[in-house]
């Protein structure tokens, strides 16, 4: 008898060392996170809260949502990912395949809503002379995946200007650098005005809208008028003739106050997982539309992009 329970002692020791081992790793990655969590899941430090609420409302274990914003901002590698919290493999895969659509859902409602009120009231100062009523700015944001394996999702993702296989996106914000909308992922070879067509961007316009756009929009102005809204753009160039002097300064006047949504995908494109070229795996490309949701409710929780 001695014997026997003298056996299960050794026998169990390993399994107790490993999970000690598990625990102290688990809390020590949590612990990193903590100190740096803009870096690392991108949610400013006053607002670390949100993962509590998170948990509240999902019932998702803490690390586990810290798991899928590492993810999410950093691209971490699920070998990695393994490493850090403890965890197999496989069961990091399966973490992040079931709660990143659940943690999308929760960060939805940040996407700020069309509020011409409220946007008019903290309108940058650089927009209160001569458009001040523009209620929105447009762009498109391509991010490249992998080659599919079947020719036709070959040609509907292939982007001409990426020259590269990728997913489009439509991009608004308002003057003042908050996403007030993010369409679904279309096929890269979409041209930016069918985007707007296809999407429901228009069905989110009030009536009386002003947006602003590059020129590649201008032929959405009849679908904007259509709903009682105007577009707001760069004066077109006829080719063979040349632009007054007005309307290269209003180029210019709209050039700089366009680079606000640059601005904004550029803070989108921090989380590493929707780079230029981070050439997103075909086993994720599912999830794309929520990993998307969830960066852009996160940037409108940072510092505001724009001093006035």
């Amino acid at each position: 008898m001695t014997k026997s329970s003298s056996d299960t002692s050794v026998l169990n020791e390993p399994d107790f060392k490993k999970e000690h081992y598990r625990k102290s790793m688990l809390e020590y990655t949590v612990e990193r996170i903590k100190k740096r969590t803009l870096f690392y899941i991108g949610v400013p430090k006053d607002c670390y809260d949100l993962i509590k609420i998170m948990h509240e409302h999902t019932g998702i274990p803490e690390y586990q949502i810290l798991l899928c914003l590492k993810k999410n901002r950093l691209d971490t590698k699920f070998s990695e990912l393994s490493d850090e919290f403890g965890i197999s493999k496989t069961y990091v895969s399966k973490i992040v395949s079931e709660n990143i659509p659940k943690i999308a859902e929760i960060m939805r409602p940040f996407i700020v809503k069309l509020d011409k009120i409220s946007i008019k009231r903290c309108l940058p100062i650089a927009f209160r002379k001569n458009y001040y009523n523009v209620t929105c700015i447009l762009d498109c944001l391509e991010i490249e995946i992998q080659k599919p394996g079947k020719a036709v999702n070959q040609s509907l993702t292939w982007s001409e200007y990426k020259k590269a296989n990728t997913i489009k996106y439509l991009v608004s914000s308002t003057p003042n650098g908050l996403v007030n909308y993010i369409s679904q992922g279309y096929g890269g070879r979409i041209s930016d005005v069918c985007l707007v067509e296809t999407c429901d961007f228009l069905k989110c316009l009030p009536s009386g809208s002003h947006v602003m756009a590059d020129r590649g929009f201008k032929h959405i102005e009849p679908l904007l008028f259509a709903i009682g809204c105007k577009l707001t753009r760069p004066p077109s160039v006829v080719s063979g003739n040349k632009l007054s002097k007005e309307e290269v300064k209003e180029t210019k006047k709209i050039a700089s106050l366009r680079i606000h949504i640059e601005r904004v995908i550029r803070r989108i494109r921090e989380f590493s997982f929707l780079k230029s070229h981070a050439c997103v795996n075909n086993n994720l490309l599912g999830k794309l539309d929520d990993i998307i949701v969830i960066a852009c409710g996160l940037i409108n929780l940072q510092n505001s992009l724009i001093n006035k």
